[in-house]
């Protein structure tokens, strides 16, 4: 194999390329109009908006922090900008034939507000003119006479019966407590005590003929109480008379100014059958006549618009992101009121949910919140199908009361949903609920990264820009742009890539113009951005520095210098919150003659996940394939991370532990001032591996605390050469020669830089020399599996 060289100090780092825009502050720049790096969303957007079919609403998904929302809601705005579209109102009526199903009707943008204000006006009219008409001089007239012709009916009635009753000696009375008998003689009415003087015979006489007309009497005053019920009749028709009058004069009004409207014509017609039937709620008693009821009585809810959904002042086409989406706050609610000690409600109290504040429009709903609240899913998906909604209380819904209550008029919809959220929650909906398929058929994927292509570095700068000036920063300086760019490429943890965390990059500036502003800058510059980077690692990097310092004090045994026979420094990545770095592991390996397996604690313990179970049985399968062609493999062997308390998962120390057990074979001491990342096939080849700039910055670390003298480094897998973004202390002691990184295709590749011994090619009969790492690995497996031989007794 060719030697290997360390890495020169630009290879370490990709610096931005400035050479496409000419500025000195970001201010310069031009802001952007479309959407860095997210095209497939746009066109994912596009058609979702644009689709008119049932079942075509959106799944956003991406991690938080991407732009999800932001960009969705600015593609929203752009696509719907000429649509012609136009949300409508939605208001509830009072149904006056079945007062528990009220009735929802849509009008044009406005004319809801205007219908309530007219209802109301329609109260307070009707409060002044219905009282008004009764005081009129025509109304007390002609109820005088109503009066006057039933009282002349009852007074010519008793006056004929006086007349009768007198020609037979018998006087009627009108007294204070009624009608009265009494007994006439010689033309004069008798006192019961005058009446106890006359002879027997005569008084039975007269009291006969007095019973006698007592009878008589009963049967005329018993039409009195026809009469007045006849007065009664009489009165109401003349009311209905008057006041239709007034109440078809101003529901007349009312039909001509939304004679379009062809509902609110028919509610209308009901509302003027339901004004005559309710005349007493405005006439009122004589001490509401003295001081009125306001239009806003409880008494007159009846006669009130609910709005629902007022779009007058709103977009022509609704974009709502509902941030709490329960099931009340999506479908709507139907509240109550305490009247009397009694729980009440009405119509009125019937409150409108997010489905209708964005119908004909879009919703957005954050999948994992929508999912997280009891039965809003459901509903949410029962009503995407019904194309309707339908408030309903949950109580009623899950069959937990029976008491009557409001049914109101759902109300049609035509809107399309879009939920937001990761591709974790996306594709478990996909496998366990057959009706997302349906409902939300299009995806809008977001990019993660952007590619380092030819320009792309200069259209980043301008997404800078745009979050510069769009969040009222400080103008970013040349430079301290570019370093930016160079940050993005190093959160991607590609140096051939940028990361599209908009959260991210908007945190940086954020924090960046807040150390300019402390400096007293009036603009960010390279220092105050380095100054944020800075921060934003030491407020969570505290575990760190402490495992750091436990290297540093021997708590953690990790070697940096000298040589160690089966023992190697393999890297990891820890991972805390949002936040990673790098930390050096050691790795031990044994052999001893056995019958070959290759035995691996972690696993056996259960701290090994299984991906990290699956590289260990790689190298088994390398060993056996290197070494154990026409022989088998009498060796028993065991790796183990040393120092570990968790659990291992990866395949990314593969190829450190594959090393370690090939020094524990051949007994090949290996340099401790080398660490190795990077993960082998069965072929030995060296595979990419994640977290490689963590990983060196991790063993750098550790090793400029105990001081650099040119023999430390860290070798890695070539393929993740473009990925390396690392450090400036780190490029700068490269460049001195003090740190080295060296890229390897194949895992005998890092046994020579281990070792300083050459791998060594097999001859024609598959023999490796001697002096070679191969060889001696060839050598101790041949020695072993004779010795077996031996001891077994066992024939070749």
């Amino acid at each position: 194999m060719e030697k290997l060289n360390p890495l020169r100090p630009d290879q370490l780092y990709r610096e931005c390329d400035l050479s496409g825009l000419e500025f000195t502050t970001t201010a310069e720049l031009e802001p952007l109009t479309e959407t860095v790096g997210q095209e497939r969303v746009s066109e994912s957007l596009d058609f979702g908006v644009g689709i008119e079919h049932e079942g075509y609403n959106l799944y956003v998904m991406g991690s938080a922090g991407v732009g999800r929302h932001r960009v969705t809601i600015d593609a929203l705005k752009r696509l719907t900008q000429e649509s012609g579209k136009r949300s409508v109102d939605w208001c509830y009526l009072a149904n006056f034939d079945t007062p528990h199903r009220p009735i929802a009707i849509s009008l044009p943008p406005g004319m809801g507000r205007e219908l309530r204000s007219d209802m109301q006006e329609l109260v307070v009219e009707l409060l002044s003119a219905i009282p008004a008409s009764f005081e009129s001089e025509h109304f007390q007239r002609r109820a005088a006479a109503i009066h006057d012709s039933i009282k002349s009916r009852e007074q010519e009635a008793v006056e004929l019966f006086g007349e009768k009753s007198r020609q037979q000696s018998v006087a009627l009375l009108h007294t204070p407590d009624g009608y009265t008998l009494a007994p006439i003689v010689d033309d004069k009415v008798l006192s019961s005590k005058q009446f106890g003087k006359l002879p027997k015979k005569q008084r039975k006489v007269l009291q006969a003929k007095i019973d006698q007309f007592r009878d008589q009497l009963r049967q005329v005053l018993g039409q009195i109480p026809m009469w007045q019920r006849e007065l009664r009749s009489r009165y109401k028709e003349l009311e209905l008379e008057v006041v239709g009058l007034v109440i078809e004069q101003l529901i007349g009004e009312l039909a001509s100014k939304y004679a379009e409207q062809h509902e609110l014509l028919s509610y209308f017609e009901r509302l003027h059958r339901d004004l005559l039937q309710q005349i007493e709620l405005f006439s009122g008693t004589d001490e509401e006549r003295e001081s009125p009821p306001g239009a806003d009585a409880p008494r007159f809810n009846r006669y009130k618009v609910n709005l629902l959904v007022d779009n007058r002042d709103g977009p022509a086409v609704p974009i709502l992101h509902e941030t709490n989406p329960t099931y009340q706050n999506l479908l709507g609610r139907i509240e109550h009121m305490a009247r009397l000690g009694t729980i009440a409600t009405d119509f009125t109290l019937i409150k409108a949910g997010a489905l209708h504040r964005a119908n004909d429009g879009f919703l957005l709903l954050e999948a994992e919140k929508l999912l997280a609240n009891p039965y809003a899913w459901e509903a949410l998906k029962r009503t995407l199908k019904s194309r309707e909604i339908r408030i309903e209380s949950l109580e009623r819904q899950l069959s937990l009361v029976s008491t009557t209550s409001l049914e109101p008029e759902p109300i049609p919809i035509d809107l399309k949903v879009i939920l937001i959220g990761d591709r974790h929650i996306y594709h478990l909906l996909k496998a366990y609920d057959a009706e997302f398929s349906q409902l939300f058929r299009v995806v809008a994927d977001f990019a993660e990264t952007l590619p380092r292509q030819p320009g792309n570095d200069q259209r980043f700068l301008r997404l800078v820009a745009t979050l510069q000036q769009r969040e009222g920063l400080r103008p970013i300086e040349r430079m301290a742009a570019a370093r930016i760019v160079e940050w993005a490429a190093r959160r991607a943890g590609d140096g051939a890539r940028l990361s599209l965390h908009m959260g991210s990059l908007v945190d940086l500036l954020q924090e960046a113009d807040y150390w300019s502003a402390r400096e007293q800058k009036e603009q960010i510059g390279v220092a105050q951005l380095e100054h944020a980077i800075e921060h934003q690692q030491r407020r969570v990097g505290q575990l760190q520095e402490r495992m750091q310092q436990e290297i540093l004090d021997g708590i953690l045994m990790i070697d940096t210098d000298g040589i160690q026979l089966g023992r190697v420094n393999g890297l990891s990545v820890i991972q805390v919150g949002d936040y990673s770095f790098g930390m050096p592991n050691r790795i031990s390996a044994t052999a001893r003659i056995g019958s070959g397996e290759v035995i691996d604690i972690e696993r056996e313990v259960d701290m090994g996940g299984p991906i990290h179970s699956k590289g260990v049985f790689i190298l088994s399968a390398y060993l056996n394939r290197r070494y154990a062609r026409y022989q088998p493999l009498s060796v028993s062997a065991t790796l183990v991370f040393e120092q570990n308390y968790g659990e291992v998962e990866g395949d990314s120390a593969s190829a450190g532990e594959l090393c370690a057990l090939l020094s524990a074979l051949g007994d090949l001491p290996l340099k401790q001032s080398l660490a190795i990342t990077g993960s082998v096939n069965q072929h030995g080849e060296m595979q990419p591996i994640g977290g490689v700039c963590e990983k060196i910055e991790g063993f750098f670390d550790i090793c400029q605390a105990r001081g650099l003298d040119g023999s430390h480094g860290v070798i890695i897998p070539q393929v993740n050469l473009p990925d390396l973004m690392l450090k400036k202390s780190l490029r700068e002691a490269a460049a001195e020669g003090l740190f080295s990184i060296y890229v390897v295709r194949h895992v005998e590749q890092a046994m020579e830089l281990f070792t300083g011994m050459l791998a060594g090619v097999a001859d024609e009969q598959g023999v490796y020399p001697k002096q070679t790492v191969n060889g001696k690995v060839q050598v101790r497996l041949a020695e072993w599996f004779a010795l077996r031989l031996q001891l077994s007794g066992g024939q070749g």
